[in-house]
């Protein structure tokens, strides 16, 4: 099953072996926001965002999903809680999306898709606010779902990345982890914006692959950069 869904090829290997250390480390430095997340917390999250995708949406291997998110420690939740599903995540709107999981202010890109959820990516998973009728509110609605979830059966030639297939995402998340000599003792910071899908291979995808932590900046400040390199134990930038 690992090489033929994406979030079991990338989770399982290091929930063999290190389920418990420092898998994604994100801080907001606008808002002083600092989250660490182990390899099962990580599982847990993704699987009750797979089980309201398919519970709560009724959404099966092969539909597509619009992610329309920053890089954040809750969409790294989302996409592989996506990829459990074996769904395929379009990193754009899509017409012929089925579901949308966004922030409040992309709702107009996605008003004609039949279901869409927002995520407020607040760091004590407060709601979002005054959502329009018939949008569901991503933080409310994934806490009643169990934190374990058996995937339907799926290919390795499942749709996963905007076109790309399951194997085609993992070999390139390998070849990049590859490239650039990630060992799962890597502790890599970051500051991409997983807007493309290179950019989510390369920083997200890759990473995870080499079975290395993720420490992800957002609103970067300068001034704590080196500091924080250092307390993050931080092997490689970028």
């Amino acid at each position: 099953m690992s090489e033929t869904n994406l979030t079991a090829a990338l989770l399982d290997p290091i929930l063999r072996t290190d389920p418990a250390g420092p898998r994604v480390t994100y801080y907001d430095d606008a808002s002083g926001e600092r989250v660490e997340l182990s390899a099962l917390t990580l599982a847990n999250w993704a699987a009750k965002t797979a089980n309201l995708i398919r519970d709560e949406f009724g959404l099966l291997p092969g539909a597509r999903v619009s992610v329309l998110l920053p890089a954040h420690w809750q969409s790294v939740a989302v996409l592989l809680g996506c990829w459990w599903v074996g769904v395929e995540v379009v990193l754009a709107p899509a017409d012929d999306a089925e579901l949308a999981l966004v922030t409040a202010d992309r709702l107009d890109e996605v008003a004609d898709l039949p279901e869409v959820a927002v995520l407020s990516l607040d760091a004590f998973g407060r709601p979002a606010e005054n959502l329009p009728i018939g949008v569901t509110d991503y933080a409310t609605s994934v806490r009643v779902h169990g934190d374990q979830f058996r995937p339907d059966a799926t290919s390795a030639d499942t749709p996963a990345l905007d076109g790309l297939t399951v194997a085609q995402v993992l070999a390139a998340a390998r070849h990049s982890a590859a490239a650039r000599e990630l060992t799962a003792a890597d502790r890599v910071l970051s500051t991409s914006r997983w807007s493309t899908t290179g950019e989510l291979t390369d920083d997200l995808l890759a990473v995870l692959a080499a079975g290395a932590s993720l420490v992800q900046v957002a609103n970067e400040d300068a001034a704590r950069a080196e500091r924080r390199a250092a307390t993050e134990k931080v092997t490689r930038v970028g």
